[in-house]
């Protein structure tokens, strides 16, 4: 049975749709199969991989609200083990139209169980915010990856979707938890990203990932062509580093 992991955080820009593509990738390219799953209405992870989410006709959208079945919205990618669950911007109504369904906060479990036997990995890129979207994604899945940007008051903001975390382990999904936190957007040249770096380790010790993500202008670019980093810039530093988050992500099987 394959591990459904939601890349996850409050706040918009750390890194959290990089992580989920690029991860996603480097697990594929290590004869991995996966399945990447967008439900942040933004889209981003979808045309990312080179989709126009609202060019398709099924998605996460149709499948949430239960107009279709997850298998059949499912398409490959640019890599051969990895495929995608798209989303276009039609998924922003679903938050609303999910309110007043029964069983609302456990529909992407649902929908996922019948697919996720078919994968070794299913990488959920949530929304920034902490609404249902992002409620489905955390009870949906084995554990979650924190991306935190090496930034001003990042610890700050964690306590949000820390609480969240726990509300979701105590209501819905109890064998939920931290896959790792990932420091993102690291400048060695700033002293402000060593002590966040610093800061993270003491708050969360051993969950701090060891690879350490740089701002790197390749990883930045290679959205806008619609391909992971290790398609777009194989040798770029931004590749090493997901390649050795990928082998560490492994080292937890």
């Amino acid at each position: 049975m394959g591990r459904v992991i939601s890349i996850a955080s409050q706040k918009g820009g750390v890194g959290k749709t990089t992580t989920a593509i690029n991860l996603g990738a480097c697990l594929a390219q290590e004869s991995r199969r996966v399945l990447l799953v967008d439900i942040d209405p933004q889209g981003n992870a979808t045309s990312g991989m080179g989709v126009n989410g609202n060019d398709q006709r099924l998605g996460t959208y149709e499948v949430l609200i239960g107009h279709a079945e997850a298998k059949e919205s499912i398409l490959p990618t640019g890599l051969a083990s990895m495929d995608i669950l798209p989303t276009g911007q039609r998924l922003s109504g679903a938050e609303v139209e999910l309110v007043g369904m029964m069983a609302r906060e456990t529909k992407l479990r649902s929908c996922l169980a019948k697919v996720r036997d078919d994968y070794d990995f299913v990488l959920i890129d949530s929304p920034p915010s902490l609404g249902l979207l992002t409620v489905n994604s955390l009870t949906a899945s084995d554990s979650v990856i924190i991306p935190l940007q090496c930034e001003y008051l990042a610890l700050e903001g964690l306590t949000q979707l820390i609480t969240a975390i726990r509300l979701v382990q105590d209501h819905l999904n109890p064998s939920l938890r931290i896959e790792g936190v990932l420091l993102t957007m690291y400048d060695a040249r700033l002293s402000l990203s060593r002590q966040v770096a610093e800061e993270a380790r003491k708050f969360f010790s051993d969950r701090v990932y060891k690879t350490i993500i740089p701002r790197n202008v390749r990883l930045s670019e290679a959205p806008s062509f619609g391909k992971p980093i290790v398609l777009y810039d194989p040798h770029s530093s931004g590749a090493e580093s997901y390649r050795e988050l990928a082998r560490e992500v492994l080292g937890h099987e």
